[in-house]
């Protein structure tokens, strides 16, 4: 069992580095935070509980091949000490897995959520709501901060 539980503080790290040190999966996580937002909790779209369904399984993929490009970035610069094409083509091929899955899942956004009435929605509630514009552009600041500050606090490499 200790082990078992173990295994939830690594895979917690490898999170936490992710969050940390990829600039991109901080990009993934703000929209994906802010989708559900509408979604869920300011409720401007309607759709159904598989939508919703795909839509998480959709973000948690993204994520998750973000957290894989991470990993296999560093063990290949861990290998390969030296440019090397295969170390490239192998860094490359995990950055577009990446790639596809994210287009993929802003197509799929898209259809879903493609609402026209949502969005007029949206903006007259925030034209009415000046506070709540207010804290969705704080919101944004902060968002901004969270994925590009951390590069300013990363340790240099020599």
């Amino acid at each position: 069992m200790k082990d078992f539980l173990k295994g939830f503080v690594y895979a917690y790290r490898g999170v936490v580095f992710c969050i940390k040190n990829e600039r991109n999966f901080r990009i993934h996580m703000c929209f994906t935070a802010y989708m559900f937002c509408f979604l869920k909790v300011m409720d401007f779209f309607e759709i159904t509980n598989a939508e919703l369904g795909v839509l998480l399984a959709l973000c948690a993929l993204v994520l998750s091949f973000e957290c894989i490009n991470t990993a296999l970035e560093r063990a290949v610069d861990l290998v390969s000490k030296e440019k090397s094409e295969l170390a490239a083509v192998a860094k490359d091929a995990a950055a577009g897995a990446v790639l596809v899955s994210a287009v993929f899942a802003v197509i799929a956004g898209i259809v879903i959520m493609y609402q026209p009435e949502a969005f007029s929605k949206m903006y007259a509630y925030y034209a009415e709501h000046h506070g709540m514009l207010a804290v969705l552009i704080v919101s944004i600041i902060v968002s901004l901060v969270f994925v590009f500050l951390p590069h300013y606090f990363k340790e240099k490499k020599q």
